[in-house]
């Protein structure tokens, strides 16, 4: 028996050994490298729009790795997304309260007034009319929409030499400001348009739901 205890003993002197050693190198410094997302905050944590509360956000990694050419190709983009949404709202806003064009939107008699406002008018509009559309975004994103004459102080800058509005009268710090300001209400817009229109697909149909649960409800498309 003493062969079999003294084995048993060896054998609990071997795991205790080998716990120790796993505790001691849980707390043991690692040499492993830092995330990659890491190094992608030390790099853009100062770029506008990475600003409080959040700071500089990234949940999905797409910075990783990246350079500045890929971070003003994910700028550029987010720019003209929050543009674009932007003029969403404002249309969707505007054709809600009841503004129309004048007259007919075809040669058939079909009036702009007869048009709904939101998704629903995508139903109502001439497939002539919705290729206009189609074909006119087309000549501005490819023709108008972007650094022409590659003067751009910075990504997202379409002004050409041709329009200013003032911006050449700001200081750099209003003029960091603003694209800030832009940038935020752009981020805004994209989450807006797309709550507007989820909710519009919902049963009730009202994608100005919040409206009537603050006691303002908006007779959405009535008559229509």
């Amino acid at each position: 028996c003493k062969p079999l205890a003294s084995s048993f003993a060896m054998t609990k002197l071997a795991l205790l050994l080998a716990f120790l050693a796993g505790s001691a190198s849980a707390f043991a410094p690692s040499n492993k490298q830092a995330p990659r997302h890491v190094g992608a905050l030390k790099a853009f944590e100062d770029e506008i729009g990475a600003q409080p509360p959040l700071g500089f956000f990234d949940p999905l990694g797409l910075l990783d790795g990246a350079d500045s050419a890929r971070f003003n190709r994910l700028r550029y983009v987010e720019i003209k997304h929050g543009r674009v949404c932007m003029l969403a709202v404002l249309g969707h806003i505007v054709t809600t309260a009841g503004v129309r064009l004048p007259g007919d939107i075809d040669y058939h008699g079909t009036s702009f007034a007869s048009i709904p406002s939101g998704l629903a008018a995508l139903s109502k509009v001439p497939a002539a009319g919705l290729l206009q559309i189609f074909l006119f975004i087309g000549f501005l994103e490819l023709g108008v929409m972007k650094d022409i004459t590659g003067d751009g102080e910075f990504v997202g800058d379409f002004r050409n030499d041709f329009i200013d509005f003032g911006w050449s009268t700001f200081t750099p710090e209003e003029q960091e400001r603003k694209r800030a300001i832009e940038l935020n209400n752009g981020r805004a817009a994209q989450m807006g348009i797309l709550g507007l229109m989820v909710h519009e697909m919902l049963p009730s149909h009202d994608p100005y739901v919040i409206n009537g649960l603050l006691g303002a409800p908006v007779d959405f498309n009535a008559g229509f």
